[in-house]
């Protein structure tokens, strides 16, 4: 039999340490919430998980928790699991740009993930806020489903302020939109048709627009100005780690990937964050929102193998402190497996998967352990005070073995999960 008597001691920690919380309901009161601000201190940004995207109460309680973090401690910005390029026409539509029917029409094509409704919570606030709160989306273009939302914008640049290389940009998108997709899902199937000539051809482009951009920055500048540089900058960033990921993830799964290659969307999310704390003034804390797996700061591993460094990890090296990674998890009910399917709108399958009774080891099983329901745990003291932590936390329906303790600095528990119906 397993040695549980670890986990049962941390079990005890966590039923003295954690906080119960009584609401899930986006617009209660928020007065449950008041440890949080003990929690987060004063850090710059406070990540908020999931163990799985499409689940309504991780849905609910983001909502919530941005409320709190904008409402009651000041933050300013809500950064998202969402393409850079695409992040701009909805930080307008949440400014007060356009109606409150445009949404819709920009998230169309996107898959539903729950930006939705924070966004139109920061449009009805930001109406009459003192200072209003910023979107930012921090993602590779299309989260990995195309390269065209970051190249698009980068040739209508370039036609403005370099007209001589609009011919390469053109050519970059021609090859860019033949495995174009919804997700990655459905894009990096597509990326591995293309022929290796036109793959290599894509890389080589990309490369080279980006180190001329760097090259003749001060010309660039002179042209235009130092933001929309700036922003055609990062928007071409994107699109080379957006390549570079379809090449990765092709090689991870034909067995002769490099070690932790596929770390460089994670780096692309982690310096979209800093590039935000950098524009937006000493001031700026910002919300982020991503899956555990990308906020967690301790690198991940599967079957022993060392597969990708999180962004999380990047966020904690630059920021120490100032960065603060709450994970959420739930330990019944059901999560949202996603079953690749080219067939499918967005390139995958919804599966919506019972959830096994947690394993022994895992921080669900402690949550549960210690008859805890809806509650909140900042796990920084349990680093010194408990005797053993939990060695792992769920991943839809599976688990990621990870020190819980190093990865996360807070678990937030919903006592039971179910999958959005919008999917």
């Amino acid at each position: 039999m397993p040695d549980t008597s670890g986990q049962n001691s941390f079990a005890g920690w966590l039923g003295d340490h954690a906080v119960p919380l009584t609401h899930l309901d986006p617009a209660a009161p928020l007065d449950d919430l008041e440890p949080l601000r003990g929690i987060v201190g004063d850090a710059r940004v406070v990540a908020i998980g999931e163990s799985s995207h499409f689940i309504n109460e991780f849905s609910l309680m983001r909502q919530r928790i941005l409320r709190f973090l904008v409402e009651r401690c000041g933050f300013t910005v809500l950064a998202f699991e969402y393409g850079f390029s695409e992040g701009f026409p909805l930080d307008a539509w949440a400014q007060g740009e356009g109606t409150d029917d445009d949404l819709a029409t920009h998230l169309a094509a996107t898959i539903p993930v729950g930006i939705d409704e924070p966004l139109r919570w920061m449009r009805r606030h930001n109406a009459t806020a003192a200072k209003p709160v910023r979107f930012a989306g921090i993602d590779i273009p299309a989260a990995g489903g195309s390269l065209l939302p970051a190249l698009s914008p980068v040739a209508d640049y370039l036609r403005q302020i370099d007209p001589e290389t609009v011919p390469a940009a053109e050519a970059a998108m021609r090859i860019a939109e033949s495995f174009a997709g919804a997700s990655a899902a459905s894009a990096a199937p597509a990326w591995t048709r293309l022929t290796t000539a036109e793959q290599d051809a894509l890389s080589a482009i990309l490369t080279r627009l980006l180190i001329r951009f760097r090259a003749v920055e001060s010309l660039y500048v002179s042209r235009s100005d130092q933001r929309s540089y700036d922003i055609a900058l990062r928007r071409l960033k994107g699109a080379c780690y957006g390549n570079h990921h379809f090449r990765s993830m092709a090689e991870l799964y034909a067995g002769t990937g490099l070690t932790a290659d596929t770390s460089a969307r994670d780096l692309y999310l982690a310096e979209s964050v800093r590039w935000q704390l950098e524009r937006l003034g000493p001031e700026t804390r910002i919300v982020l929102a991503a899956h555990n797996a990308h906020i967690q700061k301790a690198s991940i591993s599967f079957n022993g193998h060392l597969t990708g460094l999180p962004m999380g990890q990047y966020l904690h090296n630059a920021l120490g402190d100032k960065y603060f990674a709450l994970g959420l998890s739930s330990p019944t009910g059901h999560t949202a497996d996603m079953r690749p399917d080219e067939n499918a709108r967005f390139g995958f399958a919804v599966d919506h998967t019972a959830l096994q009774p947690p394993e022994p080891g895992s921080i669900e099983a402690a949550f549960t352990d210690a008859d805890l329901g809806l509650s909140i745990a900042d796990l920084r003291p349990a680093r010194t005070e408990a005797s053993a932590g939990p060695d792992r936390i769920r991943i839809q329906s599976a688990y990621l073995h990870t020190p819980v303790l190093d990865a996360f600095d807070g678990i937030l528990n919903t006592p039971t999960s179910t999958v959005a119906d919008n999917v």
